[in-house]
């Protein structure tokens, strides 16, 4: 079994150290300045970070070099540290007397398995908390000029995870937006269902590679050609699936333009 990536020695505790607490940060989509100023409060105190993959690294080199950083950061069907050791983590830290702060990327309950972590700690007696994140669910779509609801377009959101089993006929009814979050490995799959369950082939598709990144890209088209297009310019994960009239609901501008480069058909 793999560990957990530690850059800093653990600090020496004193006998009888009185116990620590977690708080689950959720870091948003990518931009350090897109972190709650809550967030920053608690990075501030904390004594040990366990940071994800997605989770802004930019704010760790801001740390104190006190400041332990744990990595168990995971990829697409790859988990080197394991949920159950993550959970024993952050509870061995608590009880050492530090003050944890678990940082993830977006927010903790938006397929962050933040619930799992503070029931964990909650029933081996560990004081936790959750500061919530902007999810990349809504925010990626924004940093693409999409919005998930519009009036007149669509007025609501229905949000899945493509790492789980989907309902195509479930996401062919919806009448409104769709998102999808991890499901870059699935998308040609997911875009051919999608038809096959009666949505029109012409409906509307964007991908939002690393949203509020300086690697930003979108690519939009339709879900007979998404998973092409997203081949040819070579869309990698991390990034966001949009699905409906919204990807077109507004004119493109340069609001964006200092971080994204789109790829438009």
């Amino acid at each position: 079994m793999s560990h957990p990536t530690s850059t800093t020695p653990p600090r020496p505790r004193g006998e009888g150290a009185s116990t620590g607490r977690v708080v689950l940060v959720g870091g948003g989509p990518g931009a350090e300045d897109l972190l709650t100023v809550r967030a920053h409060r608690h990075l501030a105190r904390a004594t040990v970070v366990v940071t994800d993959r997605l989770a802004p690294r930019g704010v760790l080199r801001d740390l104190g070099p006190h400041v332990e950083i744990v990595d168990v950061g995971k990829t697409p069907y790859h988990h080197p540290v394991p949920q159950h050791e993550i959970n024993r983590l952050l509870v061995e830290r608590a009880r050492a007397g530090d003050y944890v702060v678990r940082l993830k990327g977006g927010d903790p309950y938006v397929f962050g398995r933040g619930g799992e972590e503070l029931a964990h700690c909650r029933a081996a007696g560990i004081e936790c908390e959750v500061v919530p994140g902007v999810t990349s669910a809504f925010a990626a779509p924004a940093a693409a000029d999409i919005p998930v609801t519009h009036r007149g377009v669509s007025t609501g959101v229905l949000l899945v995870s493509g790492h789980d089993e989907l309902s195509p006929q479930v996401l062919a009814d919806w009448p409104h937006t769709v998102v999808v979050l991890m499901g870059m490995g699935r998308l040609r799959e997911l875009c051919a269902a999608l038809v096959a369950a009666g949505r029109p082939a012409s409906t509307r598709v964007a991908v939002v590679q690393q949203a509020w990144t300086p690697d930003e890209r979108t690519v939009r088209g339709d879900l007979a050609s998404i998973a092409d297009l997203v081949l040819a310019e070579r869309i990698t994960n991390p990034a966001t699936i949009v699905v409906g009239p919204v990807v077109d609901a507004l004119p493109l501008g340069d609001a964006h333009a200092a971080h994204a480069v789109p790829v438009s058909v």
